[in-house]
């Protein structure tokens, strides 16, 4: 894991332990490489329940309750199943948050609506849920870490949006 990863990892873990909630991680393209790179601080086991790693649409189906209609007309590439796989590994790990990747990594598997490179990303909570889209082809090693470590600052963002709305209301 790079340095950079290390200090969002760092400071997710502060604000996780402060605010004593939990995370936990959907992952299909990455694998469980979010999930390795937030527990990389240590003392991650007080806010990190765990993973799903949800790599064909059965798992997602049964384990996130991804709908298997949704999986059907929009793949498992789209935002809508991101943002279902948070919701599920919400539900389904009982965490405050959820942060979840699917994707394209390659070097392999795209099409022309859905290239390699292309992968969502969310995260979240039950209520409010956020999404980046990534859509670069570095090779697969590269399109992975660059997920990983755009899926961790992604949950920063969100969690720092979260502290500023509390200190605001």
């Amino acid at each position: 894991m790079d340095f950079e990863s290390k200090i969002i990892s760092r400071e997710i873990s502060q604000l996780l332990w402060e605010r004593e909630k939990t995370v936990s991680t959907a992952e299909s393209c990455t694998g469980g490489r979010i999930a390795e790179a937030i527990i990389a601080v240590p003392g991650a086991s007080k806010y990190f329940k765990g993973g799903i790693i949800c790599y064909v649409n059965e798992v997602k189906e049964r384990l996130l309750g991804v709908s298997h209609e949704l999986l059907e007309e929009k793949t498992a590439v789209c935002e809508e199943v991101a943002i279902a796989m948070v919701k599920g590994a919400c539900l389904t790990l009982q965490t405050d948050y959820a942060i979840a990747a699917t994707g394209i990594a390659g070097p392999g598997g795209g099409s022309k609506d859905i290239p390699v490179g292309t992968i969502w990303l969310a995260c979240g909570n039950a209520e409010r849920i956020v999404t980046l889209k990534v859509e670069e082809d570095h090779g697969r090693d590269i399109n992975l870490a660059i997920a990983t470590n755009k899926a961790m600052q992604l949950f920063l963002d969100y969690l720092k949006a979260e502290e500023n709305e509390q200190t605001e209301a």
